[in-house]
């Protein structure tokens, strides 16, 4: 969340004389894919279509969505990385898929360090500990003496294996002693729809799947996992206030492509997004949902989620969390 980078013409000039592929003179010329690797509903699809939005409004491109949920947005992002790199399929990379699952999962369908291209990266979206309106857990200190009173009763939701909720929910569990049921779904709506529907007790979602029900009152937020308060939510203390020093872990986002795309669609998109996310308007509805727009030039994504996948795949070891 403190990160802010700043788009260097000089870097963008390297990145486009870097890869020996070139793209169509007349790039874009048809639609562009694109794949979304959650469902609609979620986090990710929300900043996805707002992104999509913007490229055709603001750039007359025919940008197509395409949501490809399942295996923590393993599936979605393989397809990406085995479209053609032609300029045409991109696709919107995530913590989870990008640095947490190559070190849960025993077998990936991908090498997200050499079988992609960064292109820039979007936001920064923190996690939130949530409940319904009517819960009796007023405070994160509520929920963990009910948990520590009935080891294994309440269930935390998450919206799949091997993402940053999944994960916050092991670091807290295992940082207060308590045992809960965590229950993975294909997805940040389907995980908001059973938190409301009674069906768990918890919900440990990224800061955009639970903004519109908290504005609504559905939804109450215990805490949120960055070691920073989120502006938008100000009010609500962060796990690690609440008796957890050190306590960190947020999700992200951005733009990648297959491997050899060429270095003149990297530097024309990430330009673009730069130019979008330095616009008002789309700050505010990236704050409204609890976002924070980060950017920079495809060089810094690429250190970014080599980075990331080092400091999640060290913990993820560290606790011996493994998935198949």
């Amino acid at each position: 969340m403190q990160r802010r980078h700043f788009l260097q013409t000089g870097a963008l000039a390297l990145a486009a004389s870097a890869a020996g592929v070139r793209a169509q003179p007349n790039w874009p010329s048809k639609p562009i894919r694109l794949i979304v690797p959650f469902p609609p509903g979620g986090g990710t699809d929300a900043t996805s279509r707002l992104m999509a939005e913007k490229f055709t409004v603001l750039n007359q491109w025919t940008v197509v969505v395409e949501n490809r949920p399942g295996a923590a947005g393993n599936i979605g992002l393989d397809a990406v990385a085995k479209a053609p790199a032609d300029g045409y399929t991109i696709g919107m990379g995530q913590a989870s898929n990008l640095s947490i699952n190559p070190a849960l999962y025993a077998r990936m369908p991908f090498d997200p360090l050499k079988d992609f291209t960064p292109i820039v990266e979007i936001a920064v979206q923190p996690v939130v500990l949530v409940v319904r309106a009517d819960s009796p857990f007023k405070t994160l200190a509520d929920f963990i003496k009910a948990a520590k009173a009935k080891p294994g009763e309440f269930s935390i939701a998450h919206a799949g294996n091997g993402t940053v909720g999944h994960l916050a929910g092991e670091m807290l569990a295992r940082r207060a002693g308590i045992e809960v049921l965590q229950v993975p779904y294909k997805g940040a709506g389907p995980a908001m729809n059973e938190l409301l529907g009674g069906q768990v007790q918890l919900y440990f979602g990224n800061s955009i799947s639970v903004m519109s029900q908290m504005t609504g009152g559905r939804v109450r937020a215990l805490a949120v996992s960055s070691a920073q308060r989120l502006p938008v939510i100000g009010q609500v203390p962060t796990v690690a206030e609440q008796g957890f020093p050190g306590f960190d872990a947020s999700t992200w986002l951005g733009l990648v492509g297959p491997a050899g795309l060429p270095a003149e669609v990297v530097a024309r998109v990430n330009k673009e997004v730069v130019t979008m996310l330095g616009r008002k308007d789309v700050q505010e509805k990236l704050a409204f949902e609890g976002s924070i727009p980060t950017t920079g030039t495809p060089q810094q994504f690429a250190a970014f989620i080599k980075a990331e996948h080092t400091k999640w795949g060290n913990l993820i070891r560290e606790a011996n969390i493994r998935l198949e």
